[in-house]
């Protein structure tokens, strides 16, 4: 569990309400359906026409990123290319076949596999790379879902705005109707905008370094295994590796 996003939602979400109870107002008065609807149906309508499906299911499906990170451990991953150095220096690189079923990642399979097949390091590090930069241009595009998210509900917001104040003035003959009418207008503004900087926004930022982290460990992975194509002293391939460790 990523604790400072939970305490980051949590902060901001205080901030305001209680900013609100502070100034001498009800957080009911914020709870507005109408303008919910409005303005995360209006916002997610959006999103679904500029994006393709897999897109947009594959952004949606990387939010739970936010709170519970995609694992990580360059540590253990140095570890073990120095140990499949030592391997193969001693052996040969047949014998790291026994080691690929054994990999959770299919990229890690696919670049052990390439180095067991004796594929030459130069394109070794040319194939993986073009497959990295594939996986991380889809990753990326994905993540900018909520990137748009965060630009298109501020204006939905504003169009509930002006949903509501056309109700209030169709109802000016009937003061028991303009307090919902003027309630929407605001309160859908501030849930286009509190939305769009207290969330969509943060996403997309914290995504977008979750992928660059990811992205370092795979580009880590290759460089280690061209160090073992190479035939690289363990010490040396492990030295390289952990230069991408901040």
């Amino acid at each position: 569990m990523d604790r400072i996003s939970v305490f980051g939602l949590a902060l901001g979400l205080a901030a305001i309400l209680g900013g609100q109870v502070l100034e001498g107002g009800h957080v009911s008065s914020l709870v507005q359906p109408t303008a919910f609807l409005i303005v995360i149906g209006g916002t997610l309508g959006a999103v679904m026409l500029q994006s393709p499906l897999r897109t947009f299911v594959d952004g949606m499906r990387m939010v739970r990123w936010v709170f519970v990170p995609p694992v990580t451990n360059p540590e253990r991953m140095i570890e073990q290319a120095a140990n499949w150095s030592q391997i193969a220096r001693k052996e040969g690189l047949l014998v790291l076949e026994n080691q690929i079923d054994g990999l959770p990642d299919p990229f890690m399979r696919k670049g052990l596999q390439l180095l067991v097949d004796g594929v030459d390091p130069t394109r070794l590090r040319d194939v993986l790379e073009v497959e990295i930069g594939a996986w991380e241009a889809q990753m990326r595009q994905s993540a900018k879902i909520w990137e748009a998210a965060g630009g298109y509900a501020p204006t939905i917001g504003i169009l509930g705005a002006v949903m509501g104040l056309i109700h209030v003035m169709e109802n000016l003959s009937d003061p028991s109707k303009l307090g919902a009418g003027i309630a929407v207008a605001f309160v859908a503004t501030i849930y286009g905008v509190g939305f769009a900087n207290l969330v969509f926004l943060p996403i997309a930022k914290k995504l977008g370094a979750q992928i660059a982290a990811l992205t370092m460990q795979r580009e880590m992975f290759v460089d280690g295994l061209v160090g073992i194509a190479n035939g690289d002293n363990p010490r040396i391939i492990a030295s390289r590796m952990q230069g991408y460790v901040v």
